[in-house]
């Protein structure tokens, strides 16, 4: 039988295409989803559901977020000057509480330098939900307070207990100066999606916030819940298209993690980075959601519900999974009623986010024995929360 290679619609040159541009292949699949009569309407409704109800909260959550960050600058670094072994250890769990991966990556670059204890690494860690915070406060802002709030609590606890039981410089690597290269983007892609932003956020505000509240867009014109559809799906397929040509995506990391800052900083290109790497993997798992139940028939929601059991596990060894992305596909199914808050619990206790790739970097052994500490939490809190809801 003669192979696709054979005929040559899979070519040296194809490959090569493939593997140098990962992040190309969502908005192409999108758009076969588009040209497919079958996926058509699958294909818009995801993509203008994960616009409404996530990107534009996610955008103006992140806004507000990093406009308050400026403000409170003591929020960032005040633990570097606390000499209480407790005070720092609380410090680097209320870093990994706040939404994001920035707090945490500062702890490992400290402890890098000498600067924080391993227990530090293991609250800072266990603590942190990563970029699927984001996600969570924009679309559920009560469970996310209390993903935050666990998070600070569980981190501070084995934080103090990691402290009690190893030495503060347990495993911290002898190395010299360690430096972290800044990787200039090519931001020319996201500054052109700045204007379109600047036009489209007002008014799909408004829209969200009427979805939100179960307006029925019928009673303003026959052709308005349409036009309303087609609009997001259109704004989503922008968004994925200026994430994929932001980086070829060529490694695993710049797939599943956020972007570097751009040189220079600018907090409105870093709402727009994050929110279109949000986007993206939302749209993903929208999308691998939607084509498993309507084109595979498979009910992800009764399988959980006769395996609830396995959820929490799932979801911790998800977490063991360094990056942003695939944390967010877990808080999107416990959004859309697939897993239980269970689930999402462990999920956010054992992983460390973007935080996870500095750490393997610059302190390897410390980032595998911290990830391990941080799954026995993880475990605990997950189940018991199960027995609790069952």
């Amino acid at each position: 039988m003669t192979s696709i290679t054979q005929i040559g619609l899979i070519t040296p040159a194809s490959k090569r295409f493939v593997s140098q541009n990962k992040r190309l292949l969502l908005p192409l699949f999108l758009l076969v989803c588009f040209a497919v009569p079958s996926l058509r309407d699958i294909a818009i409704t995801a993509l203008s559901d994960a616009f409404f109800q996530v990107s534009v909260f996610v955008a103006a959550t992140l806004l507000i977020y990093y406009y308050a960050i400026e403000r409170l600058p003591q929020l960032e670094l005040s633990y570097l000057s606390a000499k209480s072994p407790a005070l720092e250890v609380f410090f680097a769990a209320l870093l990994g509480a706040l939404p994001g991966c920035g707090g945490a990556i500062i702890v490992v670059t400290q402890f890098t330098k000498g600067q924080a204890s391993f227990g530090a690494i293991v609250a800072v860690l266990t603590a942190t939900m990563g970029d699927a915070a984001f996600l969570l406060l924009a679309t559920r802002p009560t469970e996310g307070a209390v993903i935050m709030a666990i998070g600070l609590v569980v981190g501070t606890i084995c934080g103090a207990f990691v402290n009690t039981v190893h030495k503060h410089d347990f495993l911290r690597p002898s190395l010299k100066e360690q430096t972290r290269q800044v990787k200039i983007l090519p931001t020319r892609i996201i500054r052109v999606s700045k204007p379109v932003w600047m036009l489209a956020i007002f008014p799909s505000l408004i829209i969200a916030f009427l979805i939100a509240f179960n307006v029925d867009f019928n009673q303003f014109g026959e052709y308005t819940n349409t036009g309303i559809h087609v609009f997001g799906a259109g704004m989503a397929l922008f968004i994925v298209t200026v994430w994929a040509y932001s980086s070829k995506g060529e490694t695993y990391k710049q797939i599943t993690s956020e972007e570097d800052e751009c040189n220079p900083p600018s907090k409105v290109i870093k709402v727009l980075q994050d929110t279109h790497f949000v986007t993206a993997w939302v749209v993903a798992s929208f999308m691998l959601f939607e084509i498993l139940v309507n084109v595979a028939g498979l009910d992800l929601k009764t399988w959980f519900a006769h395996y609830a059991y396995l959820a929490p596990l799932i979801a911790v060894i998800i977490g063991f999974l360094p990056g942003c992305g695939p944390q967010i596909i877990v808080t999107t199914l416990y959004i859309q009623g697939i897993i239980p808050f269970s689930a999402l619990t462990a999920n956010a206790i054992s992983n460390d986010g973007d935080a996870l790739f500095p750490a393997i970097a610059l302190a390897p052994k410390a980032a595998i024995i911290a990830t391990l500490y941080t799954a026995l939490p993880a475990l605990g809190v997950g189940y018991g929360l199960y027995f609790i809801s069952y």
